[in-house]
């Protein structure tokens, strides 16, 4: 009979934040094990073409003090996952010297593990010719031109990988990860069934997301048994309800009831969850199967351009009448322009996202009719430089504020913008354009680890 395991999520992002005194109390419980999230896609592709961090190094820092001082002087494991943002190489070593930074400064020593999820281009390559790459939907096969334009590549590593660093490690700070490895990696090393793993850390992988109502981020733990797990928040404050845990467990899911990971897929269909008192759930009936074949996916991000937004807003009742009418002809009158400027061959593209009738949603927005008496239009100017993207923006902005309607007479003013200048650089932007599954040699193949004492 295997003893209860309590896990903590420290939060549902390092550097996000959670009360210092949440990890405290969690440790008074006698958790085995500190986790926490370092990344995602939410954010878009930039994490991963440039490197950076979605929260400031502050943030992060002050995050990482608290639990790898904790982890250490408990004697648990400590795992971070997904590594500065995005999990790359650049992103992996940046949040190593914060962690060593943090360790320096409170006397701190121990094993660290880093497990590297980069892929490098050859590599792919050579998965390709073995016929182990497959596209997710809706991508398209991945091809040599795909590869050449991505700026970094990872792969998402499981819970495998973990559990070998853990061998050796008592911090393991990994690149890009499933967030449900994070936590299930030492549940499985210590022989809990796969389907009470694999579901506590779904519920786990967002930290005191999954309560009836969160004002903050913060920490949450679940226990897990041989058939079944708790989870409950650390703060007194906050409650899970049957309700809300089941509806984390749909969260970020294509289909709600079979959540899939690299090694299988948990099923949920049968899955219950009971109240155990105003503020915990009991949740049982979750089942894995494995999968045939073991598959990770892989991300990649290349540039598009270089961006200038636009932001004006509209009032005048006859333009927001007409609106879409009145945006062909700024459209039409602008190409004609451009001829005469930038010439056929400069290479842009140019959106407009109405805000007060289909901003949010766009194409798939049901209510078509703008309902207000204003709306905001935003325009977005790409092209494969700073400074056309720009001059573009500029004619465009110019002609908007005077692009006429039927019932004007005369010179009148119709976008009323909030800055000055009207024309904002964003600077290079970038998209996601791999998004495939790799089929390795084994769970562990694409993700080498290096190990130092701290």
């Amino acid at each position: 009979m295997l003893e209860p395991l309590p896990v903590l999520s420290a939060t549902g992002m390092l550097g996000s934040g959670f009360r210092e005194e949440s990890i405290y109390r969690a440790l008074d419980l006698g958790v085995r094990m500190i986790g926490c999230d370092a990344g995602t896609t939410d954010f878009g592709p930039h994490l991963l073409a440039t490197g950076d961090s979605q929260f400031s190094r502050a943030a992060v820092k002050r995050d990482t003090s608290i639990i790898l001082a904790a982890a250490v002087r408990a004697g648990i494991p400590l795992v971070i996952g997904s590594a500065g943002g995005a999990g790359g190489d650049v992103n992996l070593e940046w949040m190593r010297r914060v962690l060593l930074e943090t360790a320096r400064e409170q006397g701190l020593h121990f094993r660290l593990a880093l497990i590297h999820a980069e892929q490098s281009k050859d590599k792919v390559r050579e998965l390709m010719r073995q016929g182990r790459v497959l596209p997710l939907p809706p991508s398209e096969p991945l091809s040599d031109f795909a590869v050449d334009e991505a700026l970094h590549i990872v792969a998402m590593m499981g819970a495998e990988p973990v559990q070998a660093a853990l061998d050796s490690a008592q911090v393991v700070l990994a690149g890009r990860s499933s967030d449900a490895a994070i936590y299930s990696a030492l549940p499985l090393k210590l022989g809990y069934a796969s389907a009470v793993c694999w579901h506590a850390a779904k519920i786990l992988e967002c930290g005191a997301a999954a309560v009836a109502q969160r004002a903050a981020p913060d920490s949450m733990v679940a226990v897990l048994h041989s058939d079944s797990f708790d989870v409950f928040p650390m703060r007194d404050d906050y409650r899970c309800t049957p309700q809300s845990i089941a509806s984390h467990t749909l969260y970020e899911n294509v289909d709600p009831f079979h959540l899939v990971e690299p090694s299988g897929i948990l099923n949920t269909l049968e899955s219950e969850y009971v109240a155990i008192d105003n503020r915990a759930v009991n949740v049982s009936g979750s089942t894995f199967e494995l999968a045939e074949r073991y598959g990770v996916k892989i991300e990649g991000a290349r540039l598009v351009g270089y961006s200038t937004i636009i932001l004006g807003a509209i009032r005048d009742p006859l333009i927001i009448r007409q609106l879409d009418n009145w945006l062909e002809r700024l459209d039409e009158n602008l190409k004609e322009r451009l001829r005469n400027t930038v010439g056929d061959a400069a290479q842009h593209q140019i959106t407009a996202r109405i805000y007060g009738r289909d901003g949010v949603m766009g194409a798939l927005e049901p209510r078509k009719t703008i309902e207000g008496h204003e709306v905001m239009v935003l325009w977005d100017v790409i092209s494969a430089s700073q400074g056309l993207s720009h001059s573009i923006a500029a004619s465009l902005s110019h002609m908007a504020v005077h692009n006429p309607i039927p019932e004007w007479d005369g010179l009148i003013s119709g976008v009323a913008f909030p800055f000055a200048p009207s024309e904002v650089d964003r600077g290079p932007v970038y998209e996601f354009h791999l998004n495939h599954v790799v089929y390795p040699d084994s769970p562990t193949s694409l993700f080498p680890t290096d190990y130092e004492s701290v």
